[in-house]
């Protein structure tokens, strides 16, 4: 079955937008646990923007399914990784200035510095994960280094949709459907994510290689009309639409 992660990062947004402590990402997380979530993402950005330490602490002890930690490659996230040893670990590029991760990580640029960057991680029992463009250099480069899973980036696909360039769109569906079968072949576990809505995930979820869909942003937003839990059921339900 496809699985769905569902990232809690602007739950954070909002509440640090305030100061104090609502509303709770932790709470948001454990709701989307009981409205189908197979996992839970939370980024922790060097700005601390959103997630902060504290919140990756009480994740790690209230849920009951898996939490995808995602974090830059630099060795103050290498440790809190390892000090907390998450299910799974997305290492994902980010620039301060971004209002939200803009790419792909450049795996060929910085392959010997990734291979032994994600190592200790791997030993430590953590799955990881690179998040890339569809691109079949990076495909290759995260494969040669020892990575457990793909992310392929869906945000250029979103953002024609969007635009409403169906011939862009559709191009890039292909990109991502031709890389995903090609990580497939190389033995890596594929996943997708970034900008996914209800209008734009049954093609990416159709994809037969793609084993999870990682989203956060639109669900968080669309929970302010219709709750967090009818927003996944009604996300999980294109998806196994999509799937079956």
């Amino acid at each position: 079955m496809l699985r769905l992660g569902v990232n809690i990062d602007h739950v954070a947004t909002v509440r640090n937008a305030r100061g104090g402590a609502y509303p709770d990402p932790v709470r948001a997380a454990k709701l989307a646990e009981q409205a189908g979530a197979d996992g839970i993402t939370a980024h922790l950005r060097e700005d601390r923007r959103h997630i902060v330490d504290a919140d990756i602490s009480a994740l790690m002890q209230a849920l009951s399914v898996p939490l995808n930690f995602e974090m830059a490659a630099t060795d103050e996230m290498q440790e809190i990784a390892l000090r907390h040893k998450p299910h799974a670990v997305c290492i994902v590029p980010e620039k301060r200035e971004e209002r939200t991760t803009e790419g792909g990580l450049d795996v060929v640029r910085d392959e010997d510095k990734l291979a032994a960057y994600i190592a200790p991680l791997r030993e430590a029992g953590s799955r990881v994960s690179i998040f890339i463009g569809a691109d079949q250099a990076q495909i290759q480069a995260a494969h040669r280094i020892g990575a457990d899973i793909i992310e392929l980036h869906t945000g250029a696909y979103c953002d024609f949709h969007a635009e409403g360039d169906v011939d862009k769109r559709d191009a890039e569906l292909r990109q991502v459907t031709e890389m995903a079968t090609y990580a497939h072949s190389l033995g890596l576990e594929v996943h997708a994510g970034h900008g996914l809505t209800f209008d734009t995930v049954q093609p990416i979820a159709a994809l037969p290689e793609i084993m999870e869909l990682n989203i956060g942003h639109f669900l968080i937003g669309e929970a302010i009309f219709s709750g967090l839990e009818p927003a996944i059921q009604e996300m999980r339900r294109l998806m196994n639409e999509a799937r079956a």
